[in-house]
């Protein structure tokens, strides 16, 4: 048994699932930063879409992924769920829909026995191939995630009898993660010292050196995740939802 294995029979997922999408974010006084902030994310779920690597100044998919990731700002509500698995969709909807306009890929013909000819909506096959890519950049994720924590002593395996089986305390852990995420001196402490800043921690939100210590590698693992844009997918696996407190 793996941790992955942990993450998708709940030990981290139920808590991720019950907090929410702070929409303040994408009011339009904090658009422009939010658009900049993920502006990596477009990239990569426009490069994704089309199987190849994208160039800002000269590939117009790259401006309709910006544009459609700004609408999927405008339209976007709790009850569609995650909101970059939204947002990638609707990049996805108007690339495919550029697509067609262009009519790179408008349609697949071939040819029976019988010398009839039928046809293909590519939807389907881009569909599947979409969806295929997605997986196999999720995989290099979790491989990424892997010789990353074990830099830090941490491997799957160790992190199962790591993980807290208490609601309340899973729910504590994700919150105080995303609090430690966003902390810019937390986080640089991680990437250079190689270890969780106890003390810092325990001092900034008050909590107990013994809670510390008993989830020292789980707090540490959510807060890489968290606080690293090359882990996007695996955040949309877990499907991870910022809350209202955690902006």
């Amino acid at each position: 048994m793996s941790f992955l294995y942990s993450l998708i029979s709940g030990v981290i997922l139920e808590p991720f699932k019950r907090l929410k999408f702070n929409k303040e974010k994408l009011n339009k006084e904090n658009r422009d930063k939010f658009i900049k902030e993920n502006k990596s994310f477009i990239y990569k779920s426009a490069s994704s879409i089309c199987n190849r690597k994208l160039s800002w100044e000269n590939d117009d998919e790259l401006s309709i992924a910006m544009i459609a990731f700004n609408k999927s700002c405008d339209v976007y509500e709790d009850s569609r769920g995650n909101f970059y698995s939204f947002s990638r969709m609707v990049i996805r909807n108007s690339i495919y829909d550029y697509f067609r306009k262009k009519k790179n890929t408008p349609y697949l013909t071939f040819q029976k026995e019988d010398e009839d000819f039928d046809y293909i909506d590519v939807t389907q096959s881009i569909s599947e191939h979409e969806k295929k890519v997605e997986n196999n950049n999720r995989a290099d994720e979790i491989s990424i995630l892997k010789d990353e924590l074990s830099k830090y002593d941490i491997s799957f395996d160790t992190l199962i009898s790591a993980s807290p089986k208490h609601k309340d305390t899973r729910d504590h852990l994700l919150n105080l993660a995303f609090s430690c995420a966003k902390d810019d001196t937390i986080v640089e402490h991680i990437k250079t010292k190689k270890r969780l800043p106890a003390k810092k921690i325990i001092d900034t939100f008050n909590e107990k050196r013994k809670f510390i210590e008993r989830w020292r590698n789980y707090l540490l693992t959510l807060i890489i995740v968290l606080s690293n844009d090359e882990y996007i997918h695996v955040r949309t696996y877990l499907n991870i939802k910022a809350g209202d407190n955690n902006d």
